[in-house]
């Protein structure tokens, strides 16, 4: 047994195909094949199902497989400590962020963090909390930054922040808008539109106003916004109502934020963290992650103790 065979068992996993997972290893179809069946052997375990298509784990081979990216990971930690050690803070770091989140953090979290940790090189991907989750799982990234909770297991949640939600009311004739605080009642659920299927701020949204799929269906129209910049034009153009988190509520022109409306106590938040392996072995650079973020949001969204006790957390 030997580490090619572990990391060719994983790609495997991850693409479900011999001929893929060979391609992503750089090696013949028939030399990644070879090495598994080895393996398999010296193991007396059939690791693969291959009369199925696409090629599925067996039984025993998802436990092994799982182990087998346990024991990558540290043989990379392993590593990492020692150039650590050496070098310092340096190396790639793969980071997921949901798209209600990117276009508001990144600016403020970004330009201080790059000038502080000049050897660190970021790759930042916007993805959906499903992609995210996915991606994690296959070792395709290394951190996600996201709303929680998730509770997966297998990783670790690391609360950043808590973000308020703030209502956005563009029919000025409307009750909701003559109000400076609202309750999730006051909303008019006929005219709210959301974010379309796989946004994690439409479900919160959606647990918040305790809705159901039909009530989010408009007469005679159906749009489905990728981004909350595209759901905020369908809004006004409509005359309609909608939820942001605060972060994004912030950015917006003055000619918008005439249209926000704060909630009443207790204010609903979502919980955002860093999520991650429990095993993910660059902790020195996930310690600095987290206090940048933390230092550069809390001018943004300051909660005082007082507040923290009138809020209301909406889960996915």
């Amino acid at each position: 047994m030997n580490i090619q065979q572990l990391e060719y068992i994983i790609a495997v996993d991850n693409h479900r195909h011999f001929a893929q997972a060979a391609q992503s290893c750089y090696v013949t179809q028939a030399t990644l094949s070879m090495m598994i069946k080895k393996l398999e052997e010296e193991l007396d375990i059939v690791l693969f199902d291959r009369s199925k298509h696409p090629v599925e784990p067996t039984a025993a081979g998802y436990a092994l497989i799982e182990q087998a990216r346990i024991i990558l990971r540290e043989i990379s930690y392993f590593k990492n400590m020692a150039q650590q050690s050496v070098h310092g803070l340096q190396g790639e770091l793969r980071i997921g962020i949901i798209p209600t989140l990117a276009p508001y953090l990144l600016p403020h979290f970004l330009p201080p963090f790059l000038r502080k940790y000049q050897e660190i090189k970021l790759k930042i991907y916007e993805l959906t909390t499903e992609e995210i989750t996915d991606k994690l799982a296959k070792d395709d990234l290394d951190i996600g930054i996201l709303a929680t909770p998730l509770n997966i297991p297998g990783y670790q949640e690391i609360p950043l922040f808590y973000e308020p939600f703030q209502v956005y009311v563009a029919r000025s004739g409307s009750q909701a808008f003559k109000k400076k605080y609202l309750l999730p009642e006051d909303i008019d659920l006929e005219n709210l539109w959301l974010l379309e299927e796989g946004h994690c701020l439409r479900s919160q949204i959606m647990n918040l106003c305790e809705l159901q799929k039909q009530q989010t269906e408009h007469h005679n129209m159906e749009f489905g916004a990728g981004s909350i910049e595209s759901l905020l034009k369908i809004v006004d153009i409509n005359q309609g109502i909608t939820i942001l988190p605060e972060l994004a509520a912030i950015e917006l022109p003055p000619h918008q934020k005439k249209y926000l409306r704060a909630f009443k106590a207790p204010v609903p938040v979502r919980e955002i963290s860093l999520v991650t392996h429990r095993h993910y072995i660059k902790k020195g650079i996930l310690e600095v992650l987290c206090a940048e973020i933390r230092e550069c949001i809390q001018p943004l969204l300051p909660i005082s103790e007082k507040q923290k006790q009138a809020i209301v957390e909406i889960g996915h």
